[in-house]
């Protein structure tokens, strides 16, 4: 009686119901437009889901208990390398990246390699037989690696087929990073197949091979885009394999997969599953029965910042989060200095420790598959298989994922959706928090063990037989950084930064808002905002004369008006006259004012707009021209 009489208190919540409430709220306003979000890909993404009818069963991770926890090694210091990797270890870690001098991942840092007695330096102390371990080599220097590897676990005494070894060969990761191939693919397919016959020989078992998107998400690409990739690579390791006598199920197992995890929750979560369901349907197609596949995911470089690099934290905390619950059976976080260089004990302790406190206090990993059956994650991660399939069988029409990238066919396709992030960066419809968006000119420089050096590319093959455009690898965050750079330049050189002074009209709680976002906006770009408490008289108009005299005594070049829209219509082109005869060498304001407003205001000196969806970045660059002081020119 008490749940018949809570039921008619609480009907049940219908769409219907939920889709009366929101065009109330609207008002009349386009539905699509305000609610319904494309991906860069075109993906469609609903604002409410409703349960799913049809879920796919998880091929899930195919050994028990939590996801490994991997710790990159990348110090080029062998003794150094090995303090280091004790600690991880002892501290919590279940296996190691070793990411040698050249990988394109070293970052221009990595573990130099020349033989096995310099692995046996690295890995002094290390239990192989308990740990995984992950290597990433310089382009087309697999083979050497695994040669040098074979011989350190045969001067062990170890059965190679007891260990957990990546060797992570993969030449087509490589030619998409280089643009290079050392032999022509036919030939390089076949060295391939040799370099994985003597490892199988040896008696190593799995992970000779790797695909890995980690290029393709540093160029810019989607995560359709991605998987497509994925697919492609992956299939075209079965063909070369097969070619040379290893079947498509002896050739299966050898692979494992590396992807990027990045600080979208939903997409990153949905792409893992993806991926599981993917090379499902290819096994299926190559006669085999689907098996649990390796997927590791590493923490995403583009997405990592120099700029307020405490924030990194929470990006890799929402990426790990995403990946675990994807279903990766091993997590690579990135510290949160990576960007800024070699990462100190600290660092690398922190970035331990967001898996660990995910995995043994969240208790993540206890559910297989947690958001299965939920509308919205089967809902993208069946569009991302869909839009995946399809970019893959293009490919294939290609020729295959190395004809593709020898014709320039998969960058040109990649650039289109990189041009796309650029402008949501740039207009910061895709925020990045602590750079584009609440940036700190005043931050505290962060401890690393060495600076990043210059040049921070991977070592290039000496020999070439196909040469084609390399994939990009950057950071979302640079372009901002660059102009933070310049500001920081600026006062090294002349004492003070490049500045603007907001020019606030009317009371203090008329312009906050716009202040607010004014100054935001050019510290972003490393211009200090010169802020006070407005101009206001007792009758609530600005002080123009004041606002003028205040201009003058703040030493800077570049004046924002900053008021509500009536605020502009009674006082802003007194204000902006007398700024201009203030000295304003140009004058901005914090709105978009129609016409004739705005051709009023452009008369009166007023020369730029800034609003949300502008070009903030374009728009910086031009401000930070005028606003940057003379060379020489010290603080008072």
């Amino acid at each position: 009686m008490e749940e018949l009489e809570l039921a008619s208190a609480f009907p049940r919540a219908t769409r219907q119901a939920w889709l009366a409430q929101v065009e109330r709220i609207l008002k009349g306003a386009d539905f699509e437009k305000k609610l319904v979000f494309r991906s860069r890909e075109g993906i469609v993404v609903q604002a409410l889901y409703e349960k799913a009818e049809e879920t796919h069963p998880p091929l899930w991770r195919g050994e028990p208990g939590p996801w490994q926890v991997l710790q990159r090694i990348d110090h080029p210091d062998p003794a150094e390398a090995n303090r280091l990797a004790l600690a991880d270890l002892e501290g919590g870690a279940s296996g190691l990246v070793l990411a040698l001098a050249g990988a394109a991942t070293a970052r221009g840092f990595g573990l130099p390699l020349p033989d096995a007695g310099a692995l046996a330096a690295a890995l002094s102390g290390v239990l192989l037989e308990l740990v995984r371990i992950r290597l990433e080599t310089a382009p087309f220097d697999g083979a050497r690696v695994a040669a040098i590897v074979a011989e350190h676990v045969t001067q062990r005494g170890l059965p190679a087929s007891g260990l957990d070894i990546d060797f992570g060969l993969d030449p087509v990761g490589d030619f998409a990073r280089t643009g290079r191939l050392p032999l022509a693919w036919p030939d390089l397919a076949a060295r391939l197949a040799g370099t994985v016959t003597d490892l199988r020989g040896r008696g190593f078992a799995r992970g000779l091979l790797r695909v890995d998107t980690r290029a393709w998400h540093e160029a810019g690409a989607g995560p359709a885009q991605e998987l497509a990739a994925a697919l492609a690579t992956g299939v075209t390791y079965l063909r070369a394999l097969d070619e040379t006598g290893i079947a498509p199920q002896d050739a299966a197992p050898l692979l494992s997969f590396l992807m990027p995890a990045d600080a979208d929750a939903f997409f990153t979560l949905a792409k893992f599953r993806a991926l599981r369901r993917l090379w499902a349907r290819v096994e299926e197609a190559c006669g085999l029965a689907p098996r649990p596949i390796r997927l590791d995911a590493e923490t995403a470089w583009r997405m990592a910042t120099k700029r307020d690099p405490w924030v990194n934290m929470l990006r890799v905390t929402v990426a790990t989060f995403s990946s675990a619950l994807g279903g990766a059976d091993g997590i690579t976080v990135l510290p949160f200095t990576a960007a800024l260089g070699l990462p100190d004990g600290f660092a690398r302790r922190m970035a331990r420790n967001t898996q660990l406190i995910l995995a043994e206090e969240s208790n993540l990993w206890r559910v297989a598959d947690p958001s299965a059956g939920s509308g919205a994650f089967e809902a993208l991660t069946g569009a991302l298989c869909e839009k995946a399939w399809g970019l893959f069988q293009t490919i294939e029409h290609e020729g295959g994922i190395v004809a593709s990238l020898a014709a320039g066919r998969e960058q040109a396709r990649i650039a289109e959706t990189r041009e796309k992030a650029r402008r949501d960066v740039a207009t910061r419809r895709a925020p990045i928090t602590g750079t584009s968006e609440f940036p700190h000119l005043a931050e505290a420089p962060v401890a690393v063990l060495m600076p990043a050096p210059e040049t921070t590319g991977p070592a290039l093959p000496d020999e070439v037989a196909l040469e084609a455009e390399p994939l990009p690898s950057a950071r979302d965050a640079e372009p901002f950084e660059a102009l933070r750079d310049a500001s920081d330049d600026a006062l090294t050189r002349s004492g003070r930064r490049p500045s603007v002074f907001l020019a606030n009209l009317g009371p203090l709680a008329a312009f906050t808002v716009r202040s607010t976002f004014a100054r935001n906006f050019f510290e972003a770009g490393g211009i200090a905002a010169a802020t006070n408490d407005g101009f206001a008289t007792a009758e609530g108009k600005t002080d123009i004369a004041a606002l003028a005299a205040a201009f003058s005594k703040s030493g800077a070049s570049v004046a924002c008006l900053c008021g509500t829209d009536e605020a502009y219509e009674a006082e802003g082109e007194a204000a902006a006259a007398a700024l201009k005869a203030a000295g304003a060498a140009a004058i901005w304001l914090a709105g978009r004012p129609a016409e004739p407003l705005a051709g009023r205001l452009a008369g009166a000196g007023v020369g730029e707009y800034i609003f949300i969806g502008c070009d903030a970045l374009a728009l910086l660059a031009k401000a930070q021209v005028v606003a940057m002081p003379a060379a020489g020119k010290g603080m008072s």
